[in-house]
């Protein structure tokens, strides 16, 4: 396959760019709350979540960052772990718990996107995919309150107390000294592994798995074979697809609300997981280590899943 340049700029080029802008600053903002101890007040508002689950106030400091920026959220927790501050174990479910503030990020886009396609069968099918993040929420907390030790009496934010605020002079300097140290790592590792997966896209290599899970979709076979359809297009091209689909069966009646949203459901279980490796490990891998990048994207992934299919399964039955 020939590239163009205009294929390699665009393709590649801006959107290298865009991520690395967006990490770079979500590094520098959460080194500057740190510095400035800013973490305390920002932790004491998932105070309460984070009590029952037995998570340290960088936690949930993450969580209520994780509202306004992923990257920031994240390196927060990547500093933390680097320093000792969290466990492998807290790493992991502190990267989950922020699973909630993450999908209230990219919830208005989704909403306003999918209205115009299938109107009131949106709010069915959003709302339940809302409902399975809380139920991962929900599950994670009492995962954490089942693995991990008990927290010292009354602490959540004990260990940020200890940390008296700098002033903005020795807050920036050290902001700035972490700044350089971490983003030289995160080019080393981030550049090479978005480029190679750029070029396993490009050259079919996502397109064929994507494709032969699309084949094979007709083991539903509890769903209508129209519904199918928005399957297939759901995980062989993108979710826009996968709407514009359902919104022509919905609109002709070949297709009920319930068996639109069922099939959006399956669409959403089999293609996700492809894709948020796809984007979210370049970056990932940047923040973390990559061993460690992979498995917060395989856990994070498999919960997931699980939460949209037992929601989908209730959905089903009850619906």
């Amino acid at each position: 396959m020939e590239f163009d340049l205009h294929t390699l700029w665009t393709g590649l080029g801006w959107p290298l760019i865009r991520l690395i802008f967006f990490i770079s600053v979500g590094v520098l903002v959460g080194n500057l709350i740190e510095a400035l101890n800013w973490t305390r007040a920002v932790a004491k508002l998932a105070q309460p979540l984070t009590t029952v689950a037995r998570l340290k106030d960088i936690t949930g400091a993450a969580f209520s960052m994780a509202f306004f920026s992923g990257i920031t959220a994240n390196t927060m927790l990547a500093e933390a772990h680097e320093q000792g501050k969290l466990s492998d174990r807290e790493l992991m479910l502190s990267n989950l718990f922020n699973s909630l503030p993450t999908y209230f990020l990219h919830l208005p886009t989704m909403f306003f996107i999918t209205v115009p396609f299938i109107g009131d069968a949106a709010v069915t099918y959003v709302g339940l995919t809302l409902f399975a993040a809380f139920l991962r929420t929900v599950c994670i907390v009492f995962m954490g309150r089942l693995l991990l030790p008990p927290l010292p009496e009354g602490c959540v934010v004990c260990r940020l107390d200890e940390q008296k605020s700098r002033g903005w002079s020795e807050a920036l300097e050290r902001t700035w000294s972490r700044f350089k140290k971490r983003i030289h790592k995160i080019l080393r590792i981030t550049v090479p592994i978005y480029i190679l997966i750029f070029f396993i896209n490009k050259l079919g290599g996502f397109t064929a798995m994507e494709q032969f899970m699309a084949e094979h979709v007709s083991v539903f076979s509890w769903l209508p074979p129209q519904a199918l359809g928005i399957v297939v297009f759901h995980v062989a091209a993108e979710f826009t697809a996968g709407l514009a689909t359902a919104g022509a069966l919905l609109a002709d009646g070949s297709l009920t609300t319930r068996e639109i949203v069922l099939a959006l459901l399956l669409g959403n279980v089999l293609s996700s997981p492809m894709r948020a490796f796809r984007h979210q490990f370049p970056y990932y891998a940047g923040i973390f280590k990559p061993r460690i990048a992979l498995r917060l994207i395989a856990v994070n992934q498999t919960l997931r899943v699980a939460a949209v299919i037992l929601v989908g399964i209730g959905y089903y039955f009850l619906g």
